[in-house]
């Protein structure tokens, strides 16, 4: 141990220090949103029916129902709502609600893999590219969640989500996004041996030209598993002296370094990874309610609860609080819903 300490310098001891415990911290992960117990998918599905028939729309009874209940049971809702009543949920929904809450409580009603499959494609559409979206989604799916959304993508858009990301990136960028679209990640636990040789094999390549360096940390941070890569990132301070995400930050750049970082993000600690894009969705003048909506909806039934709780310890105010001031009238009511609870 004592040579450790000599070649170590102190920084990189606590970094060092830092993956070890993210590597053994067990988190619960607890969503928000938890199935309803007396759920009657008839009785939902005549409510909602009522709140949207006439003249004017009961926005209440909307939401009291669709945040409430989760996303398998409103998927009996949507199948209930057509097979009694004869028509289409969806379209109901869209030609009665507008703007925001629209596309929040339509986020609601889609499937998972729908809806991070409509997330992609609107990330993709227009001018512009909202590369933020489209790496966090991808970096941060199970691979059974990217296989589904490849089969959502091409299903909704006659288009396979490969072909889209290609015609709409380039460069070392696009080929990150197209390795991590694959859903093929490797599932093992951490291998100590192969650890050493992946983290050597990167501090190795930080030696070298640029171009190769991003093809070796892609070959890397794109394929191995989560609980390999915190041994590796472990392993890379020990034969770099450097953490890995100062590497990145300093050596990469653009949607590269954004692509890596989120990675690298997510493996340490992923609802604090969320909890981090959530404030910059609400920080400053405006709000992106993109963001803001797909993370609320796609993290709702998974780790919600503990990204309220990274939110609160590193912005000392609560998730709760920052909606509060951000958003206003039923679109504010139902993400706060959502949300579950002030800190």
């Amino acid at each position: 141990m004592m040579i450790l300490q000599e070649f170590f310098p102190e920084a990189a001891q606590i970094a060092y220090k830092m993956w070890e415990i993210s590597a053994m911290t067990r988190v619960q992960l607890r969503g928000t949103v938890r199935p309803y117990q007396n759920f009657d998918p008839a009785s939902d599905a005549q409510a909602l029916r009522k709140a949207m028939k006439g003249f004017g729309t009961d926005e209440d009874t909307i939401i009291d129902i669709v945040a409430q209940r989760s996303n398998a049971q409103r998927q009996e809702i949507r199948q209930t709502f057509k097979s009694l009543l004869g028509r289409d949920l969806m379209a109901d929904l869209k030609s009665e609600l507008s703007k925001n809450l629209q596309r929040l409580i339509l986020g609601l009603m889609m499937t998972p893999a729908e809806f991070d499959a409509k997330m992609m494609k609107k990330a993709m559409e227009g001018a512009g590219t909202d590369e933020h979206a489209l790496i966090e989604i991808l970096a941060t799916r199970s691979n059974q969640e990217i296989q589904d959304l490849c089969s959502a993508y091409q299903n909704g858009y006659k288009k396979s989500l490969e072909d889209a990301i290609a015609s709409d990136t380039s460069g070392h960028f696009k080929r990150i996004l197209i390795s991590l679209a694959q859903g093929a990640r490797e599932e093992d636990p951490a291998d100590m041996a192969r650890a050493l040789e992946d983290a050597q094999e990167l501090a190795d390549a930080c030696n070298a030209d640029s171009g190769d360096m991003e093809d070796k940390f892609m070959s890397i941070l794109c394929t191995r598993s989560f609980p390999h890569l915190r041994r590796v990132f472990q392993e890379f301070v020990r034969c770099s002296n450097r953490d890995i995400e100062q590497i990145i930050k300093k050596e990469m750049s653009g949607d590269v370094k954004n692509a890596m970082f989120a990675i690298v993000r997510s493996v340490k600690n992923q609802p604090s990874y969320f909890a981090d894009r959530l404030y910059k969705a609400m920080k400053g003048l405006g709000t992106d309610d993109r963001a803001l909506i797909r993370i609320m909806v796609s993290r709702s039934e998974i780790d919600l609860f503990n990204i309220r709780k990274e939110f609160k310890e590193t912005h000392d105010a609560s998730l709760h609080e920052f909606i509060q001031g951000d958003t206003s009238g039923d679109y504010r009511k139902t993400l706060l819903i959502l949300c579950g609870g002030e800190d």
